[in-house]
């Protein structure tokens, strides 16, 4: 029986690379130019920043878009610098990080979960799929009158919110990986001997782990999305409901200070999952 898992597993593993039409020659080349690829990443968002900057300057108006009330990288510099130094700044960052964190894993246990069993089995699919499929589109501001009703407390109106952000990307990437699951394999090991459960965690689940990953990746990112949202239920503390209060205080340069924040720690938290990704799948080959 060991003998045959690892077989359909080393066939499993093979399976992703079968198609890679790529050269060693031209993949060892972009292998060799990593610092090239980050000093072009870092000029193109310098130059983003001089873009900002003069089309501020110049007060640059498209007709449907004008930058005269837009603050300028020039005045968000000496907010930000006020922000870091200030004492509330630990209260703010805990507070949005632990709802976040809160909130996805919520959502990846029920997104796995739920995607693991409807993959599989016809019969939950068509009972739950539709339900769900219903509520996806709902943005998470809507939930917001409907959170505050169901949950006596107003932190875990927050969580939940963030929650429904993320828990439809992790559900159909789930759902979307198990269906696409090699039926070649799973007959492979069938009929070597494998059966139940373990065709499914040995077989079915590995197959299904990079769009795991990918909708992980991508929940993470909703549930920073959605922070504004949820802490303008209660807010006292947290990095979206400071970028609400600039706004009402007509702190303009303090609002992109708050969305610098969350775009920072969104990206770094999904680029997080999908390094942790590739290290616990090394039969998928990293995307050089």
């Amino acid at each position: 029986m060991a003998a045959t898992l690892d077989l359909v597993k080393r066939r499993l593993a093979d399976a992703p690379r079968s198609g890679d039409t790529r050269s060693p020659h031209s993949a060892a080349r972009r292998r060799s130019t990593p610092m090239r690829r980050r000093a072009w990443r870092i000029a193109s968002l310098a130059a983003c920043i001089a873009l900002w900057q003069a089309a501020v300057h110049w007060r640059l108006s498209l007709g449907i878009v004008t930058f005269a009330n837009v603050p300028a990288p020039s005045d968000v510099g000496p907010a930000l610098a006020a922000f870091l130094q200030s004492p509330k700044l630990p209260m703010h960052l805990f507070a949005s990080i632990t709802r976040v964190l809160a909130g996805f894993v919520a959502a990846a246990v029920a997104g796995i979960g739920l995607g693991l069993a409807i993959g599989r089995y016809r019969a939950l699919e068509d009972t739950l799929l539709p339900p769900l499929e219903m509520l996806r589109p709902i943005p998470a501001v809507a939930w917001i009158p409907l959170a505050i009703l169901m949950f006596p407390s107003s932190e875990v109106s927050m969580i939940f919110v963030t929650f429904t952000g993320a828990v439809f990307p992790i559900l159909l990437n789930t759902i979307h990986g198990v269906e696409g699951a090699d039926a070649r394999l799973v007959a492979s090991a069938r009929s070597l001997g494998c059966r139940g459960g373990r065709v499914f965690t040995q077989v079915i689940l590995p197959a299904a782990a990079p769009s795991i990953a990918t909708g992980l990746s991508i929940g993470m990112g909703t549930c920073w999305f959605c922070l504004v949202s949820a802490e303008m239920i209660s807010g006292q503390f947290g990095i979206g409901y400071y970028t609400w209060e600039s706004y009402t205080l007509q702190n303009y340069a303090g609002i992109v200070v708050g969305m610098l924040w969350i775009g920072l720690f969104g990206m770094g938290s999904s680029a997080l999952i999908r390094t942790a990704a590739r290290w616990l799948m090394p039969w998928q080959e990293a995307r050089s």
